[in-house]
């Protein structure tokens, strides 16, 4: 995860500092515009993150919640809806000199998919928690109008209707 130039929600750690306990992290009003701009979103109205983040070396786990409270456009109706975001955070920051491969080829085990790379004394906690949310997004959510759109624009999959329909049109008699 590498982070943008111009960071949304920058929540810059430094390892000779880290925090102890849970950290509770929250995006401000002007976060939050940024962030639902980047992703497409309506708006994103909450953006709160719980996380403990415990040092081995120079690895930094981070462990915890995001909870974000969005409102993004029905894929069907195209019509605005709320959505609760609640998903669990399990990352691992690694300093990028452990990271480094030496073959053409990489094997990725389920554990090794969660490791972000960080150069120096510091990492980007918030642009990793940002990445979080991305991911947890539904691009294919359905609003509650979606079924009235499907019918209104004859969107609902019937026999004879849509593309297929007007290719078996085109077929020669045999």
């Amino acid at each position: 995860m590498s982070a943008p130039d111009a960071t949304e929600f920058a929540r810059i750690i430094d390892l000779r500092h880290l925090p102890a306990g849970t950290v509770q992290i929250d995006a401000d009003a002007a976060e939050c515009r940024r962030l639902a701009g980047r992703f497409g979103l309506s708006a994103i109205e909450r953006l709160v993150a719980n996380v403990t983040m415990i040092a081995d070396g120079g690895k930094v786990a981070v462990a915890g919640r995001l909870v974000a409270d969005v409102i993004q456009p029905c894929a069907i109706s195209g019509e605005d809806f709320a959505v609760t975001i609640n998903e669990p955070v399990d990352l691992r920051f690694v300093p990028a000199h452990a990271l480094a491969v030496d073959t053409d080829e990489v094997e990725l085990t389920a554990d090794a998919c969660d490791e972000i790379a960080y150069d120096g004394l510091t990492f980007d906690l918030g642009e990793a928690l940002a990445q979080t949310l991305a991911l947890a997004i539904d691009p294919f959510a359905e609003g509650p109008e979606a079924d009235r759109a499907r019918a209104e624009h004859n969107l609902a999959g019937e026999a004879g209707n849509g593309a297929f329909a007007a290719l078996d049109a085109l077929k020669f008699p045999t």
